[in-house]
This record gives C-alpha cells, structure tokens and sequence, in this order.
C-alpha cells in the first residue's frame, strides 16, 4: 500500500460508490461525487490518519482509510478503519492482505485501539474482521434504514498496542 495522492480519489470514489447499491458497506443510498469527498480527503494526513491505496497494474484496486475517531484529544490513539476494495478484486484475498498491512502500520501512526463500523449482515467483513482478533464492542439494533429495510450496525474493536 502506499499514500493516496488527489490524483486517487475519483478512483477511491468509484470504488466507493460501487458499493452504494449493494446496501451491505455504507449507508449512503445515492453515490457520491468526487467534489463532496474533497475536504474529506485532505482531513487525512500520511503520518496520522493516512488513506493508502493498492495498486494492481497500475489502477488502484483498493484503498484503506484511518480516520480520528470522535474528534476529541483523549481519543487520538483511537483510529476507525475504513476497507473498499472494486468489485473486480473482490474474494481474491485482498481485504485479509490490506487489513493486515494497516494493523501493521499502526504503531507509527500512534494508534492503540482500532474501531470499524460495519452492517452487521456484511457476513464477509464481519468475518474478515473477527479472524483478526476484533471483537464486537456494540451493536446498534435497526438504525438504518435502506430501501424499506432496517439494518444493525456492529461496532468492531481491537485494543492493538497498548
């Protein structure tokens, strides 16, 4: 993985957005732009809270976000990770390979505990997740709402360096 560059981010958009229909990895329910994830982009900052992308031939297939978590100063060792990998990468094996890449990293971004937000019928990351060691830290019972559906939102922790 290395650092997103701006020049990344209609690709992190498009993978971004390839996820919007299937109402299993964001609650956003129409794609977004490239202009509105602007500012979101340049909150990040490589040796803090980094969106690093992969490449497989050249095109970015993947990216990997660490945002503060909360916003507040006791939280700074406490990072939510963010994984969307395009459609066309999927069930190769690449979320395993870029999560533990970020675990890895976070040592030198000063992260103690890792936080990931994920619909609790996203089976694929829970999994993914669980076999790292996170655990369910809370789950919110029906707070979104897609299509006429109700959906859980799981909270998945990890204390990783303490």
């Amino acid at each position: 993985m290395q650092p997103a560059t701006e020049q990344d981010l209609p690709r992190i958009v498009a993978i971004y957005n390839s996820t919007v229909p299937t109402r299993i990895a964001t609650a956003d329910t129409e794609e977004v732009s490239v202009e509105s994830r602007q500012e979101w982009f340049r909150r990040h900052t490589p040796g803090k809270r980094p969106i690093l992308v992969e490449r497989i031939n050249g095109e970015v297939a993947a990216w990997v976000s660490f945002e503060s978590f909360y916003g507040r100063p006791a939280y700074d060792h406490t990072a939510e990770i963010s994984i969307y990998i395009a459609p066309e990468f999927r069930r190769q094996g690449l979320g395993r390979k870029l999560l533990k890449e970020a675990l890895d990293m976070t040592p030198a971004l000063d992260i103690k505990t890792i936080v990931g937000y994920i619909f609790s019928h996203n089976e694929g990351s829970m999994r993914l997740f669980h076999s790292f060691g996170f655990e369910e830290w809370g789950r919110l019972p029906d707070v979104a709402e897609m299509d006429g559906n109700e959906y859980s939102l799981s909270i998945l922790g990890k204390r990783i360096n303490p």
